[in-house]
């Protein structure tokens, strides 16, 4: 298991749940905008949200928009260590930085001080291609060593100053690199782990490369936090990964729908039925298991575990309830009745 850190109000690793995590992509200095974007965050069901802080006037629209927020804030610092310093002044929950990239050791130093002082965790973050040249040399690219390797020198730089409240993250756009980076890391540290497929492109293969990448560790135990990283609007990565950690069987808030793929057995057109459940069920937030099956034949048996659902025969159906028949339907009312189930759920 993983030590445990606080971001704000949310703890991370050390057991604690799986939270998800978003980038605004608004300017941060333009405090409106970007309260107004986490909000629809808050209401989408991310648990830390991270924000750009390029320049001075970012770092100093910190306190505004933390009074504008419910959740834990994270500022993203590149290069200038004095950008970290405001941003702790200015009540951030927590640094993501690259220790090596600031500078001094006596730069790093006072960063670590300043989060030491006020109980501020960092994030060091290491992306493909940020890599040092020394260690793509050494690696010839890169390479889950690579990114471990870079990694874990960048916390030492934290451990030298006597910082351990760390949290790591090495995302590469290659999923399979990234698998293997991470698990490199959770062989050799207990530090918390941030997940992530860095640069997973737009929500149709972005998805995909992020429920292999995330989904696959997850479902190894590995991973304390996540961002599903899409060329999209930061609502769709907390949608994305609140489906990520359902499918993994981690955070079941909304319903899985488990539906057969249909074959010659099949007696009633199924697909359209399929499509309205799964329309209908947006509207539905309990954390329950509907099954819309191909077949009376073995329906009801495949799908045993479900907490209800129907399956087609010709001009009628069943509905049924873990496995057992509750009664026949005509086709034309097995979705009305199949949520009427439902709701006594």
């Amino acid at each position: 298991m993983t030590r445990r850190i606080q971001v704000g109000a949310v703890p991370v690793g050390g057991g604690a749940p799986v939270s998800i995590q978003s980038m605004c992509n608004t300017a941060t200095e333009d405090v409106e905008a970007t309260v107004q974007q986490i909000r629809r965050l808050e209401q989408a069901g991310c648990d830390i949200v991270r924000v750009a802080v390029p320049t001075e006037e970012a770092a100093r629209a910190i306190p505004a928009i933390k009074r504008g927020i419910r959740i834990p804030l994270v500022a993203d610092i590149h290069f200038d260590y004095k950008l970290a310093l405001l941003c702790i002044d200015g009540g951030v929950d927590k640094i993501r930085i690259n220790p090596g990239n600031i500078g001094s050791k006596e730069r790093v130093r006072a960063v670590a001080d300043g989060c030491r002082e006020r109980g501020i965790p960092i994030r060091v973050g290491v992306n493909g291609g940020s890599l040092e040249k020394d260690i793509l040399r050494k690696y010839g690219g890169v390479t889950a060593e690579a990114l471990a390797e870079s990694a874990l020198g960048h916390v030492r730089l934290l451990e030298d100053c006597g910082f351990g409240d760390i949290c790591i993250s090495v995302k590469c756009s290659r999923v399979p690199v990234n698998l293997a980076a991470y698990e490199l890391l959770h062989e050799r540290v207990d530090y918390p782990l941030h997940l992530g497929v860095t640069e997973a492109g737009t929500p149709e293969m972005g998805v995909l490369k992020s429920a292999i990448g995330i989904g696959g560790l997850l479902c190894r135990g590995i991973g304390d936090t996540l961002r599903v990283s899409l060329t999209a609007d930061p609502v769709e990565e907390v949608t994305a990964a609140k489906k990520i950690l359902q499918a993994a069987g981690i955070r079941r808030t909304e319903p899985d729908l488990i539906a057969c793929p249909t074959c010659g057995r099949t007696q009633y057109d199924m697909l359209p039925i399929a499509r309205e459940v799964e329309r209908r069920l947006k509207d539905c937030h309990k954390p329950i298991t509907v099954a819309v099956m191909g077949c009376v034949v073995n329906g009801p048996g495949e799908a045993a575990a479900a907490d209800v659902g129907i399956a087609g025969g010709r001009g009628e159906g069943l509905l049924f309830a873990k496995g057992k028949i509750l009664r026949k339907v005509p086709q034309e009312q097995l979705v009305d009745e199949l949520f009427r189930e439902i709701e006594k759920l």
